[in-house]
């Protein structure tokens, strides 16, 4: 088994090496990589995680990694769009998928059809990330799939864990109880990730050791699911509630840290996708050999369940685009969709990856009776097609689809927006250095007031030219006081760029793209 877990996790290295060579999306090379693990010959059958260890392990890492890249400030903008996406979608998607189950699949019980239906209800936000972030569309697009998938995988697993008990416990489905267990965990979740939150800046502040502060922020995404669940609260909510505030009081001089954190979560993320699409291919296998002769008849249900899922969020787009228009602050807060065309895009991201992935693997075997969990087999064998359907097409096809509508018009504007986060920062660190330059020789003052209007070029992402590295070996001699003066206007640049980040109608990924230039500028010259 080790030997499994090891081969996925090299295999998912290289098959991202692949996807970016042939500039092809890494998360449906992962899909790939499961089909092709589910057919590869040798490898143990029946080999599965137990199911209440899926959501545990899977979930915390990503949706910690996912939410650091977000801000409070972009979700008060855009709170109606997360409600009518992360909320109202995922409702009425469950609902439709659960109603075609119901009446498609022979012998299935209603409330096993709802957790059908929560199951691929979300879409996955670092599916949505790796596919649409390769492409050029804009990133008020892709924060809102981001901001949608953060929240409602929520949604989705209330409304799974509440129908997998009533099936295995045989009682019925209570709308009022559902939305009543919704809000009260909800509610809760947020309380546990607020205080989880506190009490790991307190620590964080005591440990000096960047590694052992790393490993804490490794563990704190576990700990709080695992401690909101032990409440009844929302594990999900609870882990995106920790990220926001952490990363909301996030310190300027965080520099080096900052980057060491940015790089192991790349690869915590990375991995976990990789091991998790593999385990869904040795899981696959099994669900085809358990489905024997009625494998074709199961592969027309997905198929229609399919159709259900991709209209459902068609209509659904084109409703929100509707209300949105009629809405004159819609445009301003970066809400989305405003436009027939930011329609059909949101529509055609509905990837769904982990989520899907997660719940399908973490359905019971039996019930409390002993009796088989009703259709297990069939409702597996869907959520593994929906997530297959909506990956795949979107992943393949983005590309073209985005140029077709025109949507990339507006990354320029984008664009033009990161530039005025730049201008900000390099007027907080100028302010700074003149004040420093006034305590420094004429001729250092000069070289550093030279070097200041270079910086525009630094936070823009170009490299140091040969008469720039000239220069820094000309100052070696008055090194410690130009250290210092560009210390104090790096951090003034820091700070304003973080001040940015909070701030309503800023991107925050525009705003951390600059802020890891200057984290590398400041860990250079340090």
């Amino acid at each position: 088994m080790l030997l499994v877990l090891v081969g996925l996790m090299v295999a998912t290295v290289v098959l991202v090496g692949v996807g970016e060579r042939l500039r092809l999306p890494w998360p449906a090379l992962m899909v790939v990589l499961g089909a092709g693990v589910a057919v590869t010959p040798g490898l143990p059958d029946g080999f599965r995680v137990d199911p209440d260890l899926i959501l545990p392990l899977f979930l915390p890492p990503l949706l910690f990694a996912t939410a650091q890249r977000t801000s409070w400030a972009l979700f008060r903008a855009r709170w109606r769009t997360i409600a009518l996406l992360a909320v109202g979608l995922v409702l009425v998607t469950a609902t439709a998928v659960a109603g075609t189950a119901w009446l498609l699949v022979p012998g299935i019980a209603f409330t096993a059809a709802v957790a059908l239906g929560a199951m691929v209800a979300p879409p996955d936000p670092v599916a949505v990330e790796a596919v649409a972030g390769q492409v050029r569309i804009p990133r008020r697009l892709l924060s809102v799939l981001q901001s949608e998938g953060l929240f409602n995988d929520a949604t989705a697993l209330v409304i799974f864990q509440a129908a997998v008990l009533a099936t295995v416990a045989g009682d019925e489905l209570s709308p009022l109880g559902l939305g009543v267990r919704f809000v009260a965990g909800a509610a809760g979740a947020v309380l546990v990730g607020l205080a989880v939150a506190w009490l790991a800046r307190r620590v964080l502040g005591r440990l000096t050791d960047a590694v052992g502060r790393s490993a804490l922020t490794v563990v704190l995404p576990f700990a709080t699911y695992l401690a909101a669940e032990e409440i009844h609260a929302s594990g999900v909510i609870a882990v995106v509630v920790l990220a926001l505030q952490l990363r909301a009081g996030a310190d300027a001089d965080e520099a080096a840290e900052r980057l060491t954190q940015a790089s192991l979560w790349n690869v915590v993320e990375l991995l976990v996708t990789g091991l998790a699409f593999g385990l869904i291919g040795l899981d696959l296998r099994q669900v085809v050999t358990d489905a024997g002769d009625d494998l074709p008849r199961m592969l027309g249900h997905a198929a229609l369940v399919c159709l259900v899922v991709i209209a459902v969020r068609a209509l659904w787009m084109v409703a929100a685009w509707r209300i949105l228009r009629r809405s004159s602050g819609a445009a301003a807060t970066g809400a989305a969709p405003v436009t027939g065309r930011e329609a059909v895009l949101l529509s055609w991201c509905g990837m769904r990856g982990l989520a899907t992935l997660a719940l399908a693997l973490s359905l019971p075997v039996s019930t409390a009776s002993g009796e088989p969990f009703p259709a297990r087999t069939e409702l597996v064998l869907i959520a593994v097609s929906v997530l297959l359907v909506t990956l795949l097409v979107p992943g393949f096809t983005l590309p073209a689809l985005v140029r077709a509508l025109a949507v990339d018009d507006e990354a320029d504007a984008e664009e033009r927006a990161e530039r005025e986060i730049v201008r900000r920062a390099r007027r907080a660190a100028v302010v700074t250095l003149e004040q420093r330059v006034r305590e420094l020789p004429d001729e250092v003052g000069t070289v550093l007031r030279e070097r200041m209007d270079r910086l525009q070029a630094v936070l823009a992402g170009e490299t140091s030219s040969e008469e720039e590295r000239q220069r820094i070996a000309a100052l070696q001699a008055v090194r410690g006081e130009v250290a210092q003066a560009q210390a104090a206007a790096l951090a003034a640049a820091r700070a304003e760029v973080l001040t940015a980040r909070r701030e309503p109608g800023v991107d925050p990924h525009a705003a951390d793209r600059v802020l890891r230039r200057l984290d590398l500028r400041t860990v250079l010259l340090d």
